[in-house]
């Protein structure tokens, strides 16, 4: 009989393959090494190191599901193990490899021509081009559909305008994924191309003194009369389901990211209130202490479990859009909460960039809002239930 584990007592991590364990380990290791050791730094300084990307590429976490291309072939279980050690260390990482290979390397994938895939996917899954997309703009954030964003056919190709705004990665990307209607906006127009950062008319903008997500390089798309070749459409979209797959993609990495930040916080606040002496006492004595941290493991335990079934489904090719909204909204509102609590028993020392727990806790304010807020994918599992829409 194995022992108990409060940390896993679902024995979720014992269940792993061992290919499973041994990218967890690596990716930790890597973690600890490379990242944890500037993470204040950088946070504080609104520094990101492109070189990053080379880095990633070279422990194969970009495209990692993908089995061509340089791709590294692991299972959707060991993408959210990579996303779960990612966040860990700040929200801003794992975001960085959830734009590579969710939303962008995934659309050249799956919607891509073969001369695309052949001629961008090896240097965007070894980390040597730097991929974003363009979807969300300032007045179409939960409604892509009134995007403003045109795409104009001619001889030779299309030309392209409009602005997109809070883009991941855009200040610092070679290759743009952008999402367009027919100049008349019709909404079932919707078409896919792939821009690269010389062409014409194609400019950024830093979004400066963010609050969340300090590390990560976000920024504005302006497109103005962007020639795009012929070539560069994405040729096997089908509409606003192409949309969402990327986005349904990326929301699973979300899913287990959040929870690696939940995590890293439930045990520096197990940690703290373990040592810090209270009327005499450890303050993990006091009641509300212990149930918060009761609180802490029931969640995330239950929100992993959850994570592991979809990754093995998702991997059976079988349906998950729903347990991914499902997971996207449950995890992202306890994740906020677990740190909100962890926060709580720290004390004033919870507020210290040392101690790690406010970063995490104003990261996941962003989190919980990209990729549909809690609000947007009730409607979803609401729409799905009854067969009414309620958009």
């Amino acid at each position: 009989m194995k022992q108990n584990n409060w940390f896993d007592p679902f024995y979720i991590f014992d269940n792993l393959s061992e290919e499973e364990m041994q990218i967890q380990k690596n990716i930790r290791e890597f973690c600890d090494k490379e990242l944890r050791p500037k993470v204040v730094y950088n946070n504080l300084n609104y520094k990101f190191d492109k070189k990053l990307f080379q880095l990633f590429g070279s422990i194969g976490v970009l495209g990692q599901t993908m089995n061509s291309h340089g791709g590294a072939d692991t299972n959707n279980v060991a993408y959210g193990l990579t996303a779960y050690e990612l966040e860990k260390i700040d929200s801003s990482y794992r975001s960085s490899i959830s734009v590579q290979s969710s939303l962008v390397i995934h659309p050249i994938s799956n919607f891509g021509s073969e001369e695309q895939k052949d001629k961008y996917l090896p240097d965007l899954i070894n980390g040597e081009k730097i991929g974003c997309f363009g979807l969300t703009e300032s007045e179409a954030g939960s409604d892509p559909s009134s995007m403003k964003t045109t795409y104009k056919k001619t001889l030779k190709g299309y030309v392209l305008n409009g602005i997109k705004n809070w883009i991941t990665n855009a200040p610092i990307a070679d290759v743009f994924i952008i999402w367009a209607l027919s100049e008349n906006l019709e909404k079932d127009s919707i078409k896919g191309f792939i821009l690269e950062k010389s062409f014409s008319g194609l400019s950024t903008s830093l979004i400066e003194n963010k609050a969340s997500l300090k590390i990560s390089p976000t920024g504005q798309i302006m497109l103005d009369n962007v020639i795009v070749p012929l070539e560069n459409l994405l040729p096997k979209t089908t509409g606003w389901k192409s949309v969402f797959s990327c986005l349904n993609k990326a929301r699973y990495g979300i899913s287990w990211g959040a929870l690696g930040a939940a995590s890293e916080c439930w045990l520096i606040a197990k940690e703290y209130s373990e040592n810090r002496i209270m009327f005499k006492k450890p303050l993990a004595t006091k009641q509300l202490i212990q149930k918060k941290l009761a609180d802490m493991q029931t969640e995330i335990n239950i929100a992993l479990s959850s994570c592991v079934l979809t990754g093995r489904e998702i991997d059976k090719n079988n349906d998950t859009k729903i347990a991914v909204s499902i997971l996207k909204r449950n995890n992202c509102k306890k994740a906020i909460n677990i740190v909100r609590n962890a926060r709580d028993i720290l004390g004033a020392n919870g507020l210290l960039e040392e101690n790690h727990i406010m970063r995490h806790l104003v990261n996941l304010e962003t989190v919980k809002t990209y990729e549909g807020t809690e609000d947007i994918h009730a409607l979803i599992l609401g729409s799905n239930q009854t067969k009414l829409s309620a958009f």
